[in-house]
Formats: C-alpha cells, structure tokens, sequence
C-alpha cells in the first residue's frame, strides 16, 4: 500500500492520476490534495477521496477551504500557504508525491519532496528545468526515487529499462511532438487562447497547451531529458509526430530503436510511475493497430516556431539560462492568455530576456527563486515596453 501526496490535483494530471488510483483501492490511498485557488475541486476531491489534509496555495483562501471541507462533510483538516505545501510533501505518513503543480511554483515543494526521500512522480517539468542539479543531488542524498511522468520522459525511461551505463551513455533520445494545433496554421497573428488551448490529441490545462501551441513545451521537454538522463544536447533530437501514437524513442549504437507507444492518455505513464518496476490497469484505451492507419514524422521548423531553439541554446548555456527562459516564458503565456500579448510576440519577449539577462549559476534555492523573480520582472518590462 502506497500512501500518497497529490500537489496539484485538481489539474488534468492530478484528475488523471486520482482516475488511476481509484481503480486500485487495494495498492494506493491518498493522503494529501493539493490546489492553487480551487477550493470547491479541492474540497470534493478531499471528500470523494476521504484524505487527511487539504491544502489552498492561497493563503487568503484559508478560511473558504474549511467552509467548504465542513459543508461536504470532508474529514480533512484545511491547511494554507507555501509552507503548507511543502508540509504535505515532506509528510512521514507518505511515501510518493506526485509533482504536478503547473510552471515554477512547483519547485520547492518538489524539492521538500525530493529532500525527505519520497518517491517523486515528476509532472512538473519547471522543477527540474529551473533547479536540474539540486532536486537530483536531494533525489541522491536522500535515497529517494524519480520517476518521469512527462509522457516522453516516461517513454524514454521504459525504452532504457535493462539497458546498462554503457548502453545509456551512447543513446540517442528521440522526443516526438504533435506540433500542437498550428502545425499548418499561417495565420499565427490573430490566434486566439481558446484556439491555442484547443490541442488536437491531449487534453491538458491552459498554459501547457499554449506551450505545445509554441513548441516551448517541448523545448522544456529537452532539458527535462538532458538531466533526467544524463544526455549531452547533441544526442537529443525531436521530431514531429501529429499522431501522438509513439510517445518517444531511444536509438542505441547499433541502429536498433525502441519506441513506446500508446493512446495519447496520461493515465498510462501515470500508472507506470504509480506501480513501477510493476504494472497495473490504468483504464487508458487500448491501441487498435487495424484501425490506427499511418504514422508520421517530419522535422520541426525552428522558424516558425523558435521558442524550441531558445530552449536548446538555454540547455547549451548552462547556468540559470534554463530557469530565465522559464520565467520569461510563464509571464508571456499568461499574458498571452489574458488577451494582452498576441501570439506572435510570446518568442520575441523571451528573446529578450534570455538576451538581457544573463545571472550567475545559482548553488542554492534562494538564488534560483531570486533569479526567477528577477527574470518575471524583466519580462513583465519587456510587455509593457510592446504595449
């Protein structure tokens, strides 16, 4: 039986992962729920799921959360704050912590997760991004696990199973993309969120689906793979893959490739995580090859979509490069989102950023928080200078 944290559960991958969980009373029960500003969600969640401990990152949202717990009649004590998150995660009753909190956010209790020894089940690709070397150094001290919950990480990790130092040392990584819902579109200028938001195979929150829209997400999904698996940016390619079939694959020295494939659900790399080196039904639809037809790949076009680039020269640059892209990236979408920066100008505002500012490797979390705030401030001038 494992007892379970879930920081973020109230998004898409938090919904998906308690779908996975309820259908194995006998292996998983849930100690913790977490959420931004949900407080209704959060409080069927915790109801539904008979937890212990709710938790609003909003402090201001305290009392709401324990209005809310007592009408449904949950039995969960209402807890609130930065410091309740991380509380929840490093809590000696649990023994994994499934890190879905969407963009920067999710970093210190991630890393208050990674530092008690859990298993973590990474969603949150901005922890690692922003902080690669110190959430793996806590991973390693404490004797905890990472598990990739990415589909594309999590293909690459099923791909490597088996395979020795030696033989990861020489792969080649191959993330495939769907090219999200502009593939084809010329008309970038007049896109609209709803239309950015409208992924043609994944169903996924807002911000994460305008970083599919901008390729940004699969530039993140680049440094993700080049600290979860020790892969140099050279040997790390990404090809487009409008099928969403072939999550991602691994080309070993000898020409052999391995592939994961599966229906564009992330209730199968969640039931991997959850049930690993073991698994378990996770109520994903199976694959019909009969009826699939084919499958195809072309290259991405840096071009039209730079924001991948940006990525990988922020992987080559090494330092704080990767968290200043991140910030600059999660103030442009939100923009972007509110109706207040137009498509086309989300590349050009991380553009800058990543040229402006160029801070100093940080060895510790308050340097990268700092380097974070510095880079949202920067980004936020950059807007109102388009303005």
């Amino acid at each position: 039986m494992r007892t379970i944290t879930l920081l973020g559960a109230t998004g898409s991958i938090g919904t998906s992962a308690l779908d996975v969980i309820g259908r194995h009373p006998d292996r998983y029960r849930v100690h913790a729920v977490t959420a931004q500003s949900s407080v209704d969600a959060l409080a069927d969640l915790a109801a539904r799921h008979d937890v212990e401990v709710a938790v609003v990152a909003d402090a201001s949202l305290e009392s709401a959360l324990r209005a809310a717990l007592r009408t449904r009649g949950a039995r969960a004590q209402p807890r609130a704050g930065a410091a309740a998150l991380a509380e929840v995660a490093e809590a000696p009753e649990v023994d994994t912590v499934l890190a879905a909190i969407v963009g920067a956010a999710g970093l210190v209790p991630t890393l208050a997760a990674a530092r008690a020894g859990k298993r973590v089940l990474l969603a949150n690709k901005e922890a690692i991004v922003c902080a690669g070397g110190l959430l793996l150094a806590a991973i390693e001290t404490a004797g905890g696990e990472l598990l990739p919950v990415d589909s594309e990480h999590n293909a690459i990790h099923q791909c490597l199973a088996g395979a020795s130092a030696a033989q990861r040392g020489q792969a080649r990584l191959v993330l495939t993309a769907s090219g999200g819902p502009f593939l084809k579109r010329d008309d970038l200028d007049s896109v609209t969120p709803d239309e950015a938001c409208a992924h043609p195979n994944w169903v996924m929150g807002r911000k994460i689906s305008v970083d599919s829209a901008t390729l940004m997400n699969k530039g993140l999904e680049v440094i993700e793979a080049s600290w979860l698996f020790g892969i140099a940016p050279e040997r790390i390619d990404v090809v487009i893959h409008p099928q969403s079939v072939i999550h991602s694959m691994v080309e070993f020295p000898d020409g052999s490739v391995l592939a994961q494939l599966g229906s564009p659900d992330m209730r199968t790399p969640l039931a991997y995580a959850l049930a690993w080196p073991e698994r378990v039904d996770s109520g994903a639809k199976r694959l019909d090859f009969a009826r699939l037809g084919a499958l195809t790949f072309e290259a991405p076009d840096r071009r039209r979509f730079p924001c991948l680039g940006y990525a990988y020269d922020a992987l080559r640059a090494g330092g704080a490069a990767s968290a200043v892209l991140n910030a600059a990236n999660e103030i442009a979408v939100e923009a972007f989102l509110q109706r207040r920066l137009p498509f086309t100008r989300i590349a050009p505002t991380i553009e800058r950023v990543l040229t402006a500012y160029q801070p100093k490797a940080p060895t510790e979390i308050g340097q990268i928080l700092e380097i974070d705030r510095t880079a949202r401030a920067r980004a936020q001038a950059a807007l109102a200078a388009y303005a």
